[in-house]
């Protein structure tokens, strides 16, 4: 099986800065794209940021030139740094991972989730 565990954010006043990590581990063969969505109360959950095994990213426009991806492919380990933060950034942040698993029957590809991080913002 395999796990996404996130770490980091927290609170912070409008115009902070918060960093999360997330680290995927288990039976891992290797990961592809890494991601972070986010989901407001009563809103649905919307894609922040993601990074291909390759560092391409895909960033939100609501967020671009404000939060950073970045990963480290020998830790299996993905990172947003969010910076001049808005109150409008928070939101639980879920960690996503499209990752293969090598079984007996051959390669099988999944998505995962994390469990989710508070990040809040106050003005």
């Amino acid at each position: 099986q395999v796990q996404l565990v996130e770490s980091g954010g927290g609170s912070v006043q409008v115009g902070g800065s918060l960093s999360v990590s997330c680290t995927a581990s288990g039976s891992i063969f290797s990961i592809n794209a890494m991601g972070w969505y986010r989901q407001a109360p009563g809103k649905q959950r919307e894609l922040v940021a993601t990074i291909s095994s390759g560092d391409s990213t895909n960033i939100a426009a609501s967020v671009k030139g404000r939060f950073t991806i970045s990963r480290d492919n020998a830790k299996n380990t993905v990172y947003l740094q969010m910076d001049n933060l808005k109150p409008e950034d928070t939101a639980v942040y879920y960690c996503n991972g499209d990752i293969n698993q090598k079984l007996l029957t051959g390669i099988s590809r999944r998505s995962y989730w994390g469990q989710g991080t508070q990040v809040t913002v106050s003005s």
